[in-house]
């Protein structure tokens, strides 16, 4: 796994051995960020559920202002960490080594996301359960796009009863990222 563009373009970035997390292969991570590259330069960024921190850093190497990374697994924080420290990034990053919901309750009230991504372990509800605490969440406004890296047979049409739109679904092979916003937003023209 590498950085793909930016400061830290081409630096390779550690990984943790096993099962303990599944990082987004490299050209699924450039597919995710040719689609948002326009709105990456100076954006606030939370990675939930971060594994090795591969889209956090790459969305600093992209020019974010800041990225928060969120991971439950110690070992996968140490390597997050030693992957900041590689790409000379952590100086933009916060990071918490505790479990999704107890970190978001934690941030409520410092700052609203740009961007929230999320990877959780597939077919587990668990990108339901952040979602539906985010329907109502300061972290979240109006501009701010929610990308749920999922499995390809979880269904996401709960998200008009807590409040998002389905802005866009980009299928791969196995999985999908599934970019989300604040229903109801007007576009002026």
């Amino acid at each position: 796994m590498r950085v793909i563009a930016g400061s830290a373009r081409r630096l390779r970035l550690k990984t943790l051995e096993g099962m303990d997390t599944r990082p987004t292969t490299d050209r699924i991570k450039e597919t995710l960020f040719n689609m948002i590259a326009p709105s990456i330069y100076d954006c606030i960024f939370l990675d939930l559920f971060s594994g090795s921190g591969g889209i956090g850093i790459e969305a600093l190497s992209r020019g974010a202002r800041e990225a928060v990374f969120v991971e439950n697994n110690p070992k996968a924080m140490a390597c997050i960490k030693e992957n900041l420290r590689t790409t000379r990034l952590e100086h933009k990053a916060v990071t918490m080594t505790k479990d999704v919901m107890s970190s978001l309750y934690q941030l409520e009230g410092e700052t609203a996301f740009d961007f929230i991504f999320m990877d959780p372990p597939y077919d587990k509800g668990l990108e339901k359960t952040v979602l539906e605490y985010l329907s109502g969440s300061g972290l979240v406004y109006e501009d701010t796009v929610i990308i749920v890296e999922a499995s390809k047979g979880t269904s996401f049409g709960y998200a008009r009863e807590l409040g998002f739109d389905i802005l866009r679904e980009k299928d791969y092979k196995t999985n999908k990222h599934v970019f989300l916003e604040r229903a109801g937003k007007v576009e002026i023209c």
